[in-house]
């Protein structure tokens, strides 16, 4: 028997890394008030210095400590507007020290607050008395959560919340471009431009509207914490030192919670923490003022405690679950100046002396010396697993195109992503971002990372997510609804979905091998038309928004029988220029020849009605008026000389032209988004656009229209 008992033992060794792991979960949470002791205060948030002599709000550092029996790990979220990492490193040191975690098994992130002590030299001077008091106030809540661990269960709830969040970076008209703080007309999209709507063609990206929560309880079932997780920015308005909405949505749910607790248990912990928001906020500007969700700071807290307890109660739990979590340390370079930048930068900081900067032009001159100087800055990603529940984190103020990166491509469905963690390190857009400007862009510490930081933290954090799960990452594919089915069966040459996550190319869903490529001035994952037509299971369709750029392929084998489908949503006014914008162009690239046809929309010509052209001179225009901001289908049908063009899948054309058939061979370059020329250029959404070597028929042509 020795020798079989030996073989199974060695046998089940060898085994054990290949089955899931099981945790006995143990939980601790503990609250720390980090008000400071000594007012005024300096507050950062903004580019000049101010001081606070008056609390509003009490300020809190929450931390929740868990341990499995092999990992232990903290969560602490910091009621400050920016944390940067040479601090946080110090804080972790000095917890390690008397908790026994790890310092890269510890998480520490800002709710960015704009109302709380400054902490960083960024634009504004840190507090020198705040600075060593908050260092050792987040160090004792790590060592407090750790003396409070007990057996535990967690679980996940998630719920949408889009009426609370809403994209406040809005793209501005070719003809209404800005200057930057550096004098040159660069700023083609910022924040809260859609204030004023006749000024934008649309938003610049998509929103995330995922409240999710990761759900503690004791093995009875007493709560311990709720860590929250939401992208947006924060509600502002507050006089004096402020939690902001993070406070009010904690003490809410710590009342409703914690209500039935012994009084000598450990307190229930409420975290709420900043999801992926650096281009978000709370107020829809595509919505007119009477329908916008306009809460006071209180209203908009305790509406959201609502959806959560809601949640809550339907989340299931779990006690044998274990921890994984993982570190890395990179490297990125700055955007440093150029030579004339650094040229304008000095005589301005020289004039200055030792003085603080008063404005926007100072504070940003002094950032070109700094970044100069530095060069490079180190950030941290993370990303940790609580059974089959994920949390990855960024130190920057990251867009939510980037957390639904994260979130759609993890190995685990349930994962939140945490901005503005471990670090301190500003804006950090998508790179098709920075063509469009704006001051998220424009170079300093606070937004001065090279244009692939985002696309190399992201790769990290999803390797770092492969490593904690030991699972790949999730390939990202739209469902395929029934419009989707419609348009492949009647075979195109070339199918372009316009899902992108980013502007590499554009995928050709035909199978065809007829990819796209954008040009510089196209944003992705946008809403786009008929989900329910496109996608399955409620999936939000996606298209991408052309800003001067346009998506340019070769379509061998086009004759002059042909067609060409795709959804389209126009974001300029009609009466901005005489074209409001070319969707769809058959020409030789760079020019507009005798011979090209080309598919647009009529401006304060042809006003907000389609319009066809071929060559140079021919157009022609339809009967109907669309108006600005609606998705409608288009197909563009040539059979020979006759030109038809059809709206919305209705039988009868909107345009019946005869028009020369002259093409060369090849003639195989076309655009989508703009024309040959680059006049013009779409402004607005296209969505689903394929190309077919024959003439559509009616009734195929129907089937692609819900």
């Amino acid at each position: 028997m020795r020798p079989l008992t030996a073989s199974l033992l060695f046998l089940s060794i060898a085994l054990s890394p290949l089955l899931e792991a099981r945790g006995e979960l143990k939980a601790g949470a503990a609250i720390v008030d980090i008000t400071p002791a000594q007012l005024p205060v300096i507050v950062n948030g903004g580019l000049v210095a101010r001081t606070v002599d008056n609390v509003g709000t009490k300020l809190n550092a929450r931390a929740l400590v868990l341990d499995d029996g092999t990992t232990r790990l903290a969560i602490v979220v910091v009621d400050s507007c920016m944390t940067p990492r040479p601090l946080l490193d110090e804080i972790k040191q000095l917890a390690s020290e008397r908790s026994g975690i790890r310092p890269d098994r510890m998480l520490i992130s800002a709710t960015h607050t704009h109302s709380a002590p400054s902490i960083m030299y960024n634009m504004v001077a840190a507090d020198p008395t705040y600075v060593p008091y908050l260092r050792l106030k987040v160090a004792e809540a790590i060592i407090s959560a750790a003396g409070n661990l007990e057996p535990a269960r967690a679980g996940w709830g998630s719920l949408q919340a889009p009426k609370f969040t809403a994209l406040r970076r809005w793209i501005y008209r070719p003809d209404r471009i800005a200057n930057d703080v550096f004098g040159n007309p660069t700023v083609r999209a910022t924040m809260h431009a859609g204030s004023n709507l006749d000024n934008v063609t649309g938003i610049s990206g998509p929103e995330d509207p995922e409240l999710a929560v990761i759900s503690i309880q004791s093995i009875a079932g007493r709560p311990l914490a709720l860590l929250a997780n939401f992208s947006m920015h924060y509600f502002s308005g507050e006089n004096g030192l402020s939690a902001d909405y993070y406070g009010l949505f904690c003490q809410g749910i710590e009342s409703s919670l914690a209500g039935g607790q012994v009084k000598n248990d450990p307190p229930m912990v409420a975290i709420m923490s900043h999801g992926c928001s650096g281009d978000v906020w709370r107020r829809d500007y595509s919505l007119p003022p009477e329908e916008r969700y306009e809460p006071t700071i209180s209203e908009y807290a305790h509406d959201m405690v609502q959806l959560v307890l809601a949640a809550n109660k339907k989340i299931k739990y779990r006690a044998d679950l274990d921890l994984a979590m993982a570190e890395r340390r990179m490297t990125l370079n700055y955007r440093v100046p150029n030579q004339q930048r650094l040229t304008w930068a000095r005589q301005i900081v020289e004039k200055m002396g030792d003085r603080e900067p008063t404005d926007q032009v100072e504070a940003y001159a002094r950032e070109q010396l700094i970044l100069d100087e530095q060069k490079t800055a180190e950030v941290v990603v993370q990303a940790l697993r609580i059974g089959k529940m994920a949390i990855t984190t960024t130190p920057t103020e990251t867009y939510a195109l980037t957390g639904l990166k994260i979130k759609l491509q993890s190995p685990l469905e349930n994962t939140m992503v945490l901005d503005l963690a471990n670090g301190a390190d500003g804006y950090i857009p998508p790179p098709e971002q920075h063509v469009l400007g704006g001051y998220n862009t424009w170079e300093m510490r606070g937004a001065g990372l090279e244009v692939e930081a985002e696309t190399k933290m992201t790769q990290a954090i999803l390797e770092l997510l492969e490593e904690t799960t030991g699972t790949p990452r999730r390939a990202f594919r739209q469902t395929r609804g029934p419009g989707v089915d419609a348009t492949l069966k009647a075979r195109p040459a070339a199918y372009w979905r316009l899902d992108e996550f980013d502007g590499r190319r554009a995928e050709d869903s035909s199978g065809n091998n007829r990819d796209g490529r954008f040009e510089p001035g196209v944003v992705f994952f946008l809403d786009g038309p008929a989900s329910k037509h496109l996608c399955l299971g409620g999936e939000q369709n996606r298209a991408a928004h052309f800003a001067g750029g346009r998506m340019a392929s070769r379509v061998t084998g086009l004759g002059d029988h042909y067609s060409v489908a795709l959804w389209f949503w126009n974001g300029m006014p009609a009466e901005a220029r005489p074209i409001s914008g070319w969707m769809f162009s058959r020409d030789r690239a760079s020019g507009l020849t005798t011979r090209g046809d080309h598919l647009g929309l009529g401006g304060t010509i042809n006003s907000g009605k389609l319009i066809f052209q071929h060559g140079r001179e021919q157009r022609t225009s339809g009967q109907t008026t669309i108006p600005r901001w609606t998705w409608n289908h288009v197909t563009m049908v040539r059979t020979g000389e006759i030109v038809k063009i059809y709206l919305n899948g209705n039988p009868e054309a909107e345009i019946e032209v005869r028009s020369p058939v002259d093409f060369p061979v090849p003639f195989d370059q076309v655009f989508v988004g703009g024309r040959s020329d680059q006049q013009s250029s779409w402004e607005g959404r296209l969505d689903e656009a394929a190309i077919f070597d024959r003439a559509l028929t009616p009734a195929e042509i129907r089937t692609l229209v819900p």
